[in-house]
């Protein structure tokens, strides 16, 4: 008999303002690398990728990258169905990103139902804010942990540039999923 190449598949969503790292986290995930340039998503973007949990259970993640532009909302909302986990996305060096995170979870948990979905705040972009960069942080990393310890969520900083708790992130998530 030949094994099973994976145990579980999960599906899960990244939601986010546009422009905030969505696609650059993704890409570094699935191929290990950057993207200098990266276009827009237009609707919705599909990735996958096998990761295996602590206790050895291997978990085929099926990933969808929304765009976080409005005038794409009522393409992506059916990307919602069927989704166990979602990564709620910002950049630390746009107040605003962070600032929409709530409406955005409350989005997920509307079209997720009757599901309750598992949750990930991601800090994107701390490459930036560190060395001589010209942006400057404006969501300190206190304020995001305490926004997610209320919310009953993890919180996670990264870089797609390179690579910083990006491998992590996903593992946070496909654990919790896992074990919820």
């Amino acid at each position: 008999m030949v094994e099973p190449i994976f145990d579980y598949q999960f599906r899960l969503i990244l939601i986010g303002d546009s422009t905030v790292g969505k696609s650059s986290l993704l890409k570094y995930f699935t191929d290990g690398k950057f993207a200098e340039l990266s276009d827009p998503t237009v609707g919705v973007d599909f990735f996958a990728r096998l990761i295996e949990v602590k206790d050895g259970t291997r978990i085929k993640l099926q990933l969808w990258d929304t765009a976080g532009q409005e005038r794409f909302r009522s393409i992506t909302k059916s990307y919602y169905r069927n989704s166990v986990g979602a990564l709620l996305v910002y950049d630390v060096c746009n107040r605003a990103s962070f600032e929409h995170i709530p409406a955005w979870m409350m989005e997920a948990r509307r079209h997720i139902e009757p599901h309750q979905p598992t949750f990930l705040l991601v800090g994107c972009k701390v490459d930036l804010v560190r060395g001589d960069s010209s942006r400057k942080r404006q969501v300190p990393f206190e304020e995001a942990k305490v926004f997610a310890r209320d919310q009953g969520i993890p919180f996670i900083e990264t870089s797609a540039r390179n690579g910083l708790n990006v491998e992590r992130a996903f593992e946070i998530i496909t654990q919790d999923v896992s074990i919820g």
